[in-house]
């Protein structure tokens, strides 16, 4: 029990399990494959959208604009989808992706050149996102008649018994992986967050860093905003209002540190399924809506609770002395 406990994605798989196992013992058409699958798939973009929070917060910042990055990004196609049905769906998905990495490099300058604190820019961005949603739109929402069926269909393409939507959030989850572990740049997100003298003496810059962060988070929630328009057949103003908080803690549980430099893609993907199996359960044993967010929080904090005692290892204390070490040193000097 004491291996499994210093493991935090090998604990989170297996309450996941025993959630499903206790779910499923009530109502048994939970576990179905068919659920199953569809519950996949309703977790799809959460999965995508943490994957860009997680290489954020590896830099030691927070991106609270990618719901509103999303809202924006999906209002603009469906409102181009509603006035030019013409246009290919991949042109509109290129061009949402591209439209999301533009709102993530103006964070990623904000914080990298001017120095604003992230969680300030991105609070001020996400402000101005939606209200950009508001003038372009006059507050008038796009329906699923507005919509083209090409449009509207893409995500819903089943390909080997999966929605391509499912088979979008493998791909992405993929790609990460990939970059974080073997690419040069990946690993170096790790080394600005984690510790800031190591990456200074191997010649990392740290706000290079953040910035290249906030594009890939940005494009992420780009990508995302075709996929949820297109996914529920509707854009409005409030699309995903409130969601930024979700993807947030579907990476506190997953264990990424918010004090840079410490997370794993299984366990970004792990605390979405987490929240995602929350989501799609407590309404099937008849929860109220309340009890879900109370239980959601209380997952947050004991998540958080246990990511600060993570931080507070013997290795990165040692880190930290020596870093303070060479800063009076140098001082003195």
């Amino acid at each position: 029990m004491k291996t499994l406990l210093k493991h935090r994605e090998a604990l989170l798989g297996l309450v996941i399990a025993l959630m499903l196992l206790v779910i499923g013992s009530r109502v048994p058409s939970f576990l179905a494959p068919a659920n199953l699958v569809e519950m996949f798939n309703d977790t799809s973009i959460l999965i995508i959208l943490a994957l860009g929070q997680m290489m954020v917060l590896l830099t030691k910042g927070i991106d609270l604009s990618m719901a509103a990055n999303l809202a924006l990004t999906g209002m603009i196609v469906a409102l181009i989808n509603a006035h030019h049905p013409d246009i290919p769906v991949a042109l509109l998905l290129a061009l949402a992706t591209l439209l999301g990495l533009l709102m993530g490099v103006i964070n990623g300058l904000l914080v990298w050149k001017l120095g604003i604190p992230a969680i300030v820019v991105t609070l001020g961005t996400m402000s101005v996102y939606r209200g950009i949603i508001f003038l372009l739109s006059d507050g008038a929402w796009v329906n699923a008649h507005q919509m083209s069926a090409d449009f509207l269909g893409l995500p819903r393409l089943p390909v080997l018994g999966l929605p391509l939507l499912g088979w979008c959030a493998i791909a992405v989850l993929l790609l990460v992986s990939y970059f974080l572990r073997y690419s040069r740049t990946g690993r170096a997100l790790y080394t600005a967050g984690g510790n800031a003298t190591a990456a200074y003496y191997t010649g990392i810059n740290a706000g290079k860093m953040q910035f290249i962060s906030f594009c890939l988070s940005g494009a992420l929630a780009g990508f995302c905003g075709y996929l949820w328009i297109s996914r529920f057949a509707m854009a409005y103003v409030d699309v995903a209002n409130g969601f930024e908080l979700q993807i947030v803690a579907a990476c506190v549980i997953g264990g990424i540190s918010t004090m840079g430099g410490i997370g794993r893609v299984a366990g970004c993907l792990l605390g979405a399924l987490f929240l995602g199996v929350i989501n799609n359960a407590l309404p099937v044993v008849g929860v109220s809506p309340f009890w879900q967010m109370a239980v959601s929080g209380v997952v947050i904090v004991v998540a958080v609770l246990l990511n600060e005692r993570g931080n507070k290892r013997k290795g990165r204390l040692i880190l930290r002395d020596v870093a303070l070490a060479r800063q009076k040193q140098a001082v003195k000097s």
